[in-house]
């Protein structure tokens, strides 16, 4: 067995980060509608999470904001001029579509891909499939440039293999790793993918009514086999239509695991007890692996004080000392009844959970993200740290120098009407020209490439 250590590639909050409430389903995002937000404090609150686990000895890297207002698309649907006649033109005749262009949704690196370790698959690959986010058309613009930046990082294709996303349908609308858990002994171990789904796509099943569901089970069958994975490893589950309603539209609102730990809600599935016996059966036929179960009954905490606090988008991690904590909001422990959940999550010997750490997250948290949703989990053996992109990886260093770059290119206040702004587009693509150097990614975005043909 390969030692394999787990990292969390935590996303940069862009320039553009803004309250435009985008996300149907999300109720953070749409209560929080226009808003002023703050682009500075978003992006150094994200930092200080990562620097916080890092010096926990917990493995940390970067992927970097995407190029927004994406101009290309508004040349797409037939505008004309300068970028800033066309900012202009788009702002005064068409305001939605300017926030849509210039969501910085991508932070929330949990639907930037699904990653399947070496140590799972069958051609012995790590494998990165990015998200097509076929659900909301702001995160749909995405997958093209996810797709380029983790080639980027991982471009050695004798230890990674980087799929394009599934094809824009809503037949296979995939939303990444906020429906994916993987589980295992050891991070270098041959775990069990728990795909969990909200819809299926060629079959009548129970539906959610109020909010759309976003992940088809067959989409999550498509990654299962682009990552080369047997039927013995796979295990896929509905969520329950009723908390989609409720405001779970992701998986990882509801519930979070790590390695043999499984945090959740009770009302997470359709007939969620008879899912998790099965979940349990299959992972110990598989790898002997008994899961240790952390329940969170309906009466302990109501469905809709787990969205309001995002308990379960929380990150379970392991420290260098091998102990497990959870990673909560700061809202957690502003709640009691959450406040009252955590303590008798840590007070229990019966599970690995030892304590937990609150970070304020609030600008990610009222757009409708929290820890869980900042980071995407990749598990690599030490030859494939040695073969990823150096650079991302974070250190104290890079700390201070992103701490340095958000400080110089950042705005303090941002409403959605100054997405109209040409000095924002110039200032976000001097940011991201100078970040894409720091991280060693090469000409990545569109306004590079085209001053290159220039």
């Amino acid at each position: 067995m390969k030692k394999a250590r787990e990292y969390n590639f935590d996303g940069l909050v862009g320039p553009t980060h803004n309250y435009s409430g985008l996300s149907l389903g999300n109720l953070a995002s749409t209560g929080n509608k226009a808003q002023i937000s703050r682009p500075r404090e978003a992006a150094l609150q994200g930092l200080q999470k990562m620097k916080a686990l890092h010096d926990l000895g917990i493995p940390q890297a970067v992927l970097p904001p995407q190029e927004r207002p994406l101009i290309s698309v508004f040349h797409q649907l037939g505008f004309r001029g300068t970028d800033a006649e066309i900012l202009e033109e788009v702002a005064s005749k068409q305001a939605e579509l300017l926030s849509l262009c210039s969501s910085a949704a991508s932070m929330w690196t949990a639907n930037a891909a699904t990653v399947c370790p070496s140590s799972d698959s069958i051609d012995g690959l790590c494998h990165l499939t990015p998200a097509n986010l076929h659900s909301k058309f702001h995160r749909s613009l995405e997958p093209i440039s996810t797709y380029a930046i983790l080639q980027s990082i991982f471009k050695d294709t004798e230890h990674f293999a980087v799929h394009p996303a599934l094809p824009q349908n809503p037949c296979f609308g995939d939303e990444g790793a906020a429906n994916h858990t993987r589980f295992c002994k050891e991070y270098g171990t041959p775990g069990l993918h728990f795909f969990v789904y909200g819809k299926e796509s060629f079959r009548n099943t129970p539906s959610s009514k109020k909010f759309p569901a976003r992940q088809s089970l067959e989409a999550s069958q498509a990654i299962a086999r682009l990552h080369r994975l047997n039927d013995s490893q796979t295990f896929f589950a509905q969520q329950n239509p009723k908390v989609i309603d409720l405001g779970v539209f992701h998986n990882d609102v509801i519930s979070v695991g790590n390695q043999n730990v499984y945090f959740y809600h009770e009302e997470a599935f359709i007939d969620s007890e008879q899912i998790v016996q099965e979940l349990c059966e299959k992972a110990e036929k598989l790898a002997s692996l008994p899961l240790c179960l952390i329940k969170v009954s309906s009466q302990e905490l109501s469905v809709e004080d787990a969205v309001s606090s995002y308990l379960f988008n929380s990150q379970i991690v392991c420290d260098s000392s091998g102990n497990m904590l959870l990673i909560v909001p700061s809202e957690c422990v502003e709640m009691e009844q959450v406040r009252m959940v955590l303590e008798r999550v840590v007070s229990d010997k019966k599970n690995p959970i030892s304590k937990y750490q609150s970070f304020n997250l609030r600008e990610s948290m009222k757009n409708g993200g929290g820890p869980a949703c900042l980071r995407l989990r990749v598990v690599l053996n030490e030859k494939e740290e040695a073969a990823m992109n150096q650079a991302v990886c974070f250190s104290d260093s890079l700390y201070t120098r992103l701490e340095t770059w958000v400080q110089r290119f950042y705005r303090e206040t941002l409403t959605p009407s100054d997405l109209a702004d040409p000095l924002l587009l110039n200032e976000s693509r001097m940011a991201l020209d100078e970040l894409s150097q720091i991280l060693d990614l090469g000409s990545i975005y569109e306004f590079q490439n085209e001053t290159v043909k220039s």
